[in-house]
């Protein structure tokens, strides 16, 4: 496939998004078992060209920062482990020196994050320079994201550690937790960019190191306490396990996890989260139910185009009932195009930073033959500031996840 790369043949203007939007889906008849990935790919790369490119040319100056950077005395783990602390744990008022107590929903402002937020810098700018090189071929993005990589994963004064027993730990009651896991969300687009630029960029050892990483890191999720926790947990935090197993699984070609997760999401994640009409009730019932229903729709719809190239096709899949990932994008599209019609209580906080440019919207846009998720996908923010928002909204870059077709 030739993708064009002058910025006239990519001038998209609105007008021409929507016809051509439609056109895709209309004209010809996209389904998610013939639907041409190359349209997809080109979509994205016309909707956001500019938009890549800005970032990487700011991102060629700063240098990969990893967790040795922010040591924390608070950590009961080395300066190469990651660490944060649980959001929703306070002080309790009646015992300020003791344990910490839950207020579900409410961000503490005095946690630790500089683990967590140097995370996020990493999978915020290593995907948008691996995009850059994508549609330039200009290798100094290419080089510069390969950096990242060897300082996260493979440099011995740098790398971080391939497991997570620190995550989210809540003080005077445990120094680390099985949620925690889903702090490494933010690796999923990582390894999706790895997967293209290790090949082409990285020494054979550079290579070796990473690949062993990630299999070291797959394999503490799949057989330690906290991971197997996580994997069997009964809302968005199984779906994120999976999401994550799943894609570093594809970048070291663990073919047979892979298969064993796309069962997970036929026999386990459809029949026992999504409600007949698409919705997912445990995450109604929490606090900010807007937000982890938007966040658990576009985790599972990721998780169906992660597995796109292991021979299920998890777009196309439905219970007898109907259930299936369609049926979640078609609950959830009128309150990602109008939040005021929300019928559920409103978010404990940030509702009104909601919705921004949704992945399952795209891909579920393309897969389940909807012009109008398309159309109001590159009509969303892609860019949020609200940092509550950007850690729950970890696929930033879709050029990368149309790639491996091509």
């Amino acid at each position: 496939m030739n993708i064009p790369t002058s910025t006239r043949d990519l001038q998209f203007t609105r007008r021409a998004f929507c016809l051509g939007a439609s056109a895709m889906v209309g004209s010809t008849a996209l389904t998610a078992q013939h639907a041409n990935p190359d349209n997809g790919y080109l979509l994205v790369a016309r909707t956001d060209r500019n938009r890549v490119l800005d970032a990487a040319r700011h991102y060629l100056s700063l240098s990969p920062r990893t967790v040795t950077s922010f040591p924390s005395s608070r950590s009961p783990g080395g300066s190469h482990d990651f660490f944060s602390q649980a959001d929703y744990f306070w002080p309790n008022p009646a015992n300020p020196d003791g344990p910490y107590v839950n207020r579900d929903g409410q961000s503490n402002p005095d946690n630790f994050n500089e683990h967590r937020k140097a995370m996020i810098a990493l999978s915020i700018q290593m995907p948008a320079l691996t995009s850059a090189w994508l549609l330039t071929g200009n290798s100094h993005y290419g080089r510069h994201a390969a950096d990242h990589l060897r300082a996260w994963f493979v440099t011995p004064e740098t790398h971080m550690t391939p497991n997570l027993e620190f995550a989210q730990g809540v003080r005077g009651v445990s120094t680390g937790r099985s949620y925690g896991i889903i702090d490494t969300l933010h690796l999923v687009e990582v390894a999706r960019a790895a997967s293209m630029i290790a090949p082409k960029l990285l020494s054979g050892s550079d290579r070796t190191a990473l690949l062993e990483w990630f299999s070291q890191y797959l394999h503490w999720m799949k057989s330690s306490e906290k991971g197997l926790a996580e994997k069997n947990a009964l809302n968005n935090h199984a779906v994120c396990w999976a999401l994550q197993a799943s894609e570093f699984a594809r970048l070291i070609g663990d073919t047979a996890t892979r298969s064993d997760i796309a069962t997970r999401f036929t026999s386990v994640f459809l029949p026992d989260q999504m409600a007949a009409d698409g919705s997912f009730p445990r995450e109604l019932e929490r606090t900010k139910p807007y937000g982890y229903s938007i966040f658990n729709f576009d985790s599972m719809a990721m998780l169906c185009q992660s597995l796109l190239d292991s021979q299920r096709d998890l777009f196309a899949f439905v219970l007898p009932d109907g259930r299936g990932i369609c049926k979640g994008t078609a609950f959830l599209y009128p309150y990602l195009r109008d939040r005021n019609t929300w019928p559920y209580k409103k978010d404990i906080e940030h509702f009104t930073s909601w919705p921004v440019r949704s992945p399952g919207l795209l891909f579920t846009g393309l897969a389940c033959n909807q012009s109008g998720y398309l159309e109001l996908w590159a009509r969303l923010d892609p860019d949020p500031s609200d940092p509550e928002i950007i850690r729950n909204n970890p696929v930033r870059q879709p050029l990368l996840w149309f790639n491996n077709f091509r």
